[in-house]
């Protein structure tokens, strides 16, 4: 059974940084990308920023210049380091992996950012 958890959530205030990860276990396919989404209450979902296995990345408007995407397949793990951050960054932040077995979605990280 394929699990994944993020961490690294929680109140910071504006202009400060905060550092997710996401963690997958159980994965038997092989993961070709790894996404950090986001969702308000509301709103659907957008995405953040994706890598590859490759270590390709792409951010999307949201985060260019002030979010960066990383990862360690070997850990299975994904991180995002959150810079700069604004009032309306506040979100839920969720990691999903694709993998050649399917999709997998974690239950998300609350990131607050207020004074």
């Amino acid at each position: 059974q394929v699990q994944v958890a993020e961490f690294g959530g929680g109140l910071v205030q504006p202009r400060g940084s905060l550092n997710l990860s996401c963690v997958a276990s159980g994965i038997e396919g092989e993961v070709y990308y790894m996404a950090w989404y986001r969702q308000t209450p509301g709103n659907g979902r957008e995405m953040v920023a994706g890598i590859t296995n490759g270590g390709g990345t792409k951010y999307t408007e949201v985060a260019e210049g002030r979010f960066t995407i990383s990862k360690d397949i070997a850990k299975f793990t994904v991180f995002l380091q959150l810079t700069n951050l604004r009032p309306e960054d506040t979100a839920v932040y969720s990691c999903q992996f694709k993998t050649t077995r399917g999709n997998f979605w974690g239950q998300g990280t609350q990131v607050t950012v207020s004074s």
